[in-house]
């Protein structure tokens, strides 16, 4: 009788152990579904800003990783220089204008271009001959698997004159540092070592 009670002891002993030890489990394995779901949670959250509009309404927006933007960043940033350093108007407050915010974007090796050509009349030229001048950019190739990234640049280059207009093909080559954003500058890049590999005529045609 003694020992059929002891074999019962035993046996609930075990019962209660291996009770606790699934409850236990299911304890580990709640906490860790609630830690993992809280992981996830405060990442999605960190995925959306809030915008006031005039203090009136909450708009949600979904904000991306930088990183995914940044080849697009360079490129449009490349892009916008050409642009103000290339389009002239036969208008010395213009151009200045231009050249100014140009320089924004990019390092001295932009001045000295700009210094080299101004020292040779070009400018003085484009206002005395009232010629306008445009550029179309025709794409921007980055290499983003080395820093500072390498760019090159393919545009066409549009001399407008009274009597003709001159189409130029241009290539040109820099590298793109990473700088800080600011009204001036906003996709936070820095052109360095901007040099023209190529400005030659393609065509000219009577007006």
């Amino acid at each position: 009788m003694e020992f059929k009670t002891l074999r019962n002891i035993e046996n609930s002993f075990r019962q209660i152990r291996l009770y606790a030890i699934v409850f236990a489990v299911l304890c580990i394995a709640v906490v860790g579904y609630a830690v993992w779901q809280s992981y996830q949670f405060a990442e999605a959250q960190r995925q959306k800003i809030y915008v006031m509009d005039k203090g009136k309404s909450l708009m949600l927006a979904l904000s991306q990783d930088a990183s995914i933007n940044r080849p697009v960043e360079a490129r449009e940033h490349v892009k916008r220089f050409h642009e103000l350093f290339f389009t002239l108007a036969p208008d010395k407050n213009a151009i200045e204008s231009n050249m100014k915010r140009a320089f924004n974007l990019a390092d001295k090796s932009a001045f000295d271009y700009y210094k080299d050509l101004s020292e040779k009349g070009y400018y003085n030229r484009i206002i005395s001959g009232n010629v306008q001048q445009r550029i179309e950019v025709d794409s921007v190739v980055c290499n983003f698997d080395t820093y500072p990234y390498a760019v090159r640049t393919y545009a066409k280059q549009y001399i407008i004159r009274p009597s003709n207009v001159t189409k130029r093909n241009l290539v040109t080559s820099c590298l793109l540092l990473n700088s800080v954003k600011s009204d001036n500058n906003p996709q936070g890049f820095n052109i360095e070592k901007f040099a023209v590999l190529e400005n030659r005529d393609i065509e000219v045609v009577d007006r």
